[in-house]
């Protein structure tokens, strides 16, 4: 279900841009709809880079990743990255994701007493370092491009009303 704004509120591209990242924090994951899955897949993927890295995203929303697969989470996640020009962003993912799921799943399941434990966890943390190291070298380029697409498609994410 969509949230719904007052038009007044909605005045400029920021006032657009914090509507949907309200709109984001209210949404439960998955629904019906899968525009609004694609677009919840794409911003939580930004919110948790942003606050955490990979690991953030991994322990945030692992769950959600092992009912779809990871290759399903990958499709849909490089689609929406290419959707907003977010190539670059696209390209790391499809170069890391697969192996940090792998490492990400082998280190949870793993009990640290195993022998090969700390080797794991060492590969672990230096391919999440080398990932999020290459987002970061980004910049701001994904905050900008999910603006812009923000505010093209806000009235597929709210309900404007008055």
């Amino acid at each position: 279900m969509k949230i719904k704004v007052n038009r007044s509120k909605l005045q400029t591209n920021v006032d657009i841009w914090n509507v949907v990242l309200s709109a984001y924090g209210e949404y439960v994951f998955p629904t019906e709809d899968e525009i609004m899955n694609d677009f919840f897949i794409l911003f939580n993927y930004y919110c948790e880079l942003e606050s955490g890295g990979h690991e953030s995203l991994f322990n945030w929303f692992s769950k959600h990743i092992e009912v779809m697969g990871i290759q399903m989470y990958l499709e849909r996640l490089t689609k929406m990255l290419e959707k907003v020009e977010a190539t670059e962003y696209a390209e790391i993912e499809k170069n890391y994701l697969e192996e940090l799921w792998r490492l990400f799943l082998a280190v949870e399941n793993s009990k640290n007493e195993e022998p090969h434990y700390e080797s794991l966890v060492e590969e672990f943390y230096i391919l999440i370092e080398k990932a999020d190291s290459e987002y970061r070298d980004l910049g701001e380029e994904l905050s900008e491009r999910l603006s812009n697409y923000a505010a093209v498609t806000y009235t597929e994410i709210i309900e404007i009303v008055g």
